[in-house]
């Protein structure tokens, strides 16, 4: 496999910088056996059926793009600079790992002010990246980056306009529970309280799991033998009652529907050791590409992927190249929105 097999030509006016309003009102594609329907969101219930189990990432995305200055007094006298950081994950020891810019511009040692109330020490530089250690911690941390930081939007909507307070509850979904995502599980953005309420009337259950999404997920992919490509690692947990709804549900001949690439990437790796889902805690680095055993998922719900990203390659694998091939050409030939605040895809291998 070559990493052209994954890429598509994609009119710039298709990418969404803000979400639809209200969110059920996205478009909905739905690829189902031979055929292709153009629908919305809040249809989503005519396309489900009781006993279905919708699989749902509770990460909360951190507001962590934070701006500040650090302050150096020198030979030349005092001077400051501008330092933008985008924080990473948290270490063991309570420091972050971070994207530094400029980088050059701060040492080892020196102190970043972000507000009146947050400022880090850079204790480390390794391989492009800082590491940092914060004044507080807990609460008063969690406290003072939601008042100082900015939601981390992906690069390709960062480039158009920079991210703002209505960001902090379109970039979250309804459901978002355990702080720790610098990415929001897209799919899931597109759910209210009204939707699921909805599903659950008709017999629609669901289980919650959770999968840190981390930076590395827009990371693109530099080899052209895409089998050869190395996957960023995320943390993630499925319960012991998680895996045994699911377990129920898949006993039961219901379908297991993952809303979004990072829940199917996780229950599948909850599942690779003994072939059914089983509770699982741990960093995954599972690549989905075309071969792949799904052994727990049955469809997904999914928007629509950059090129030639290992996104495109996970549903490649439920789907087949050709049947993806003729999805992306119809959504973009409709006009579809795409990437983290565009509109989304139901898709049932055939």
């Amino acid at each position: 496999m070559k990493l052209s097999d994954f890429d598509f030509d994609l009119p710039e006016a298709l990418i969404a910088t803000r979400p639809a309003r209200p969110r059920t009102s996205a478009r909905l594609l739905v690829a189902h056996g031979d055929a292709i329907t153009d629908t919305r969101v809040s249809a989503l219930g005519d396309w489900l059926c009781p006993g279905d189990r919708l699989v749902l990432n509770d990460t909360k995305v951190i507001p962590a793009r934070l701006s500040g200055k650090r302050h150096r007094l020198g030979a030349q006298g005092a001077s400051a600079a501008r330092i933008e950081v985008t924080l990473l994950e948290p270490g063991a020891d309570g420091s972050w790992s971070a994207l530094i810019k400029p980088l050059k511009k701060i040492s080892v040692g020196e102190t970043v002010v972000f507000s009146p109330d947050l400022s880090a020490t850079l204790e480390a530089k390794e391989d492009g990246q800082g590491r940092l250690r914060f004044n507080l911690a807990g609460e008063d941390f969690d406290a003072a980056l939601a008042e100082a930081g900015a939601m981390p939007l992906p690069p390709y909507i960062a480039a158009r306009r920079p991210a703002d307070s209505q960001d902090k509850t379109d970039y979250q979904t309804v459901w978002a529970r355990h702080a720790g995502a610098v990415a929001a599980p897209t799919a899931s953005l597109h759910f209210d309280e009204p939707l699921l309420a909805q599903l659950a009337g008709m017999g629609v259950t669901f289980s919650h799991v959770t999968l840190h999404v981390g930076a590395g997920t827009f990371l693109p992919v530099k080899v052209e033998d895409v089998t050869s490509h190395k996957m960023h690692a995320e943390w993630g947990e499925v319960s012991a009652g998680a895996a045994a709804e699911i377990a129920a549900t898949r006993a039961a001949g219901g379908r297991v529907i993952p809303v979004g690439t990072t829940a199917l990437r996780l229950i599948e790796t909850a599942a690779r050791a003994t072939g059914e889902i089983a509770p699982w805690q741990g960093e995954t680095d599972i690549f989905i590409y075309p071969g792949f055993d799904f052994r727990v998922t049955d469809a997904l719900m999914t928007n629509f992927h950059l090129p030639k990203s290992t996104l495109m390659m996970l549903v490649s694998a439920l789907v087949g190249q050709d049947r993806l091939r003729q999805i992306y050409a119809h959504a973009v030939a409709e006009n579809y929105r795409f990437f983290s605040y565009g509109d989304a895809s139901l898709l049932t291998p055939r």
